[in-house]
């Protein structure tokens, strides 16, 4: 890290060895119970002191270039952020195409600056799926975020199961918007796997399709029961 740099970790209470690397690594450690995701990322962003900031997840990791980039970035006056590619493994392979495949978030970015937006999938209140804001210019960033979030169908069927959970708790739907997210969902798969070119990414590709196409309808027919 730069010499100026500071390793920030907030710590939802977590039960593994988290804390212990963290400290030994120099981190400065803020423990909390866990308060949904926008919350822990404004949290965090609260306790940011430095000009700059880049945000990592705990199920992510920098590969050999991104580093480098990060290491000498020259952004002039009026550049407030980085946008970085960032690549989604499921079941232990990158998925390049499809739903995923052009995924590139703001991570680095002027403390000052930055906003923090929630944009749930299905609509609604929910506070997930959220995003960096600057009013200013994003750059790209060379090198990728490797977004290990999937290892197992199991772990996927385990988030979407609770993601879609929570979207719904910030949704209220009728009969007619679940006849219209299942429509959607028909139209969007194809879309998904073809002309996104999901099947390139094999059965893996398949599965990514089908599950983010109907998502937006497993969500609004939850809402729909809990009316």
């Amino acid at each position: 890290m730069p010499a100026d740099a500071v390793l920030l970790v907030i710590d939802a209470e977590s039960k593994d060895a988290t804390v212990e690397l963290a400290r030994a690594r120099g981190a400065r450690i803020v423990v909390r119970p866990w308060a949904g995701f926008v919350a822990t990322r404004r949290f965090a962003l609260e306790h940011v002191r430095t000009e700059w900031t880049f945000m990592l997840d705990a199920d992510e990791a920098l590969d050999a270039a991104l580093g480098t980039a990060i290491l000498s970035a020259e952004p002039d006056a009026t550049t407030d952020a980085y946008a970085i590619r960032r690549s989604t493994f499921f079941c232990g392979r990158p998925m390049r195409h499809g739903a995923w495949g052009s995924d590139a978030p703001v991570r680095l970015f002027r403390t000052s600056r930055a906003t923090l937006v929630a944009s749930p999938a299905a609509g609604g209140k929910a506070e997930l799926h959220e995003s960096w804001r600057v009013p200013g210019r994003v750059d790209v960033l060379g090198g990728e975020l490797l977004h290990y979030s999937y290892p197992t169908l199991a772990s996927y069927r385990e988030k979407f199961e609770r993601y879609t959970s929570l979207e719904a708790h910030g949704l209220r739907a009728t009969g007619f918007s679940v006849a219209l997210a299942s429509v959607l969902a028909v139209l969007r798969a194809p879309w998904l796997l073809v002309v996104k070119g999901g099947w390139r990414d094999g059965w893996r590709g398949a599965f990514v399709a089908l599950a983010s196409a109907v998502y937006p309808a497993v969500v609004a027919w939850k809402s729909f029961r809990r009316a």
